[in-house]
């Protein structure tokens, strides 16, 4: 009995790593799809809709200045301690938000997953697009008080490395996303992952500077009469480099160095490609351990 021929096939890919751009361009519209849901559905039959985009941030600056900048006395030299702390929380949202939101993807999504096939990794990717768009919104409000307190007579001026911003967002959204699918898959057979994820990000958010500058951090954490130093926790902890090197960037305020640049660069490529790898991966037979 001649095998019966098939027009299209759907199967599992041979190949581990294959980003198969071709296929998610072709898909293209329904990646638009996917990130006008995540943005419209986000706060649908809200009473202050889209504008919880804005209050989140600013009420978290605000709390951490009263706490950190006027209770604890933290100094931020001459920049304005409120938009110290907006600067660090705009930047890490992004992140914070690619990483949880792209972190639980086969598992929210696992009845369209069972159901019809597309590029699993679109999924993720409007995440990380969806909220691209959360933080313009974000950098636009950080703009506004930007030039509100540089007219009532702050010195503050963008450095002049304002053109690598963009690279440092991009290798927010590639760490956040390469994490979150490591994560991602790791959850499909390890459910309470997802509380340590949300415990952890608030822990991470503490080792990453937010609130406070990076050389005060590594200072605290340098005893000298004990003879300890655990100011290698701060030079591990790419998202660190990220914030500080962001605000060097804006206010021009603070430093960098050249080692978090190269060490945070080349974590940025082997967790985004890792993670790839293991989406690709675990996409052949979650659906039998979700």
């Amino acid at each position: 009995m001649e095998k019966e021929k098939w027009l299209f096939e759907i199967k599992p890919k041979n190949k581990l790593f294959d980003l198969n751009l071709k296929e998610v361009w072709q898909y293209r519209d329904l990646l638009m799809l996917f990130v006008k849901r995540d943005v419209v559905t986000l706060y649908k039959q809200t009473v202050l809709g889209p504008l919880w985009y804005l209050i989140q941030p600013l009420f978290t600056s605000v709390i951490f200045t009263l706490v950190f900048n006027n209770i604890a006395g933290i100094s931020t030299g001459s920049i304005p301690p409120f938009l110290f702390n907006l600067a660090g929380v705009t930047v890490w949202n992004y992140f914070k938000e690619c990483l949880t939101a792209t972190s639980d993807t086969f598992k929210k999504n696992e009845a369209i997953f069972g159901k019809v096939y597309f590029p699993r990794v679109i999924i993720p990717m409007s995440i990380v697009v969806s909220n691209l768009l959360k933080f313009g919104i974000q950098i636009f409000i950080f703009i506004c008080f930007y030039l509100y307190y540089y007219l009532i007579g702050y010195e503050i001026t963008p450095n002049k490395y304002i053109y690598f911003f963009p690279l440092l967002i991009i290798a927010m959204g590639m760490i956040g996303l390469g994490l979150g699918m490591i994560i991602s898959s790791m959850v499909t057979k390890y459910r309470d992952l997802t509380f340590l994820v949300s415990f952890g990000v608030q822990l991470l958010m503490y080792l990453s500077a937010v609130m406070y500058p990076l050389d005060l951090m590594r200072e605290k954490l340098i005893n000298i009469e004990a003879g300890t130093d655990y100011s290698w926790i701060v030079d591990i902890n790419p998202i660190a480099h990220l914030v500080e090197f962001s605000r060097f960037i804006l206010l021009n305020d603070g430093n960098y160095s050249t080692f978090g640049i190269i060490y945070t660069s080349i974590f940025t490529i082997i967790v985004f490609f890792l993670g790839l790898l293991i989406f690709n991966k675990t996409e052949k037979t979650f659906i039998d351990t979700i």
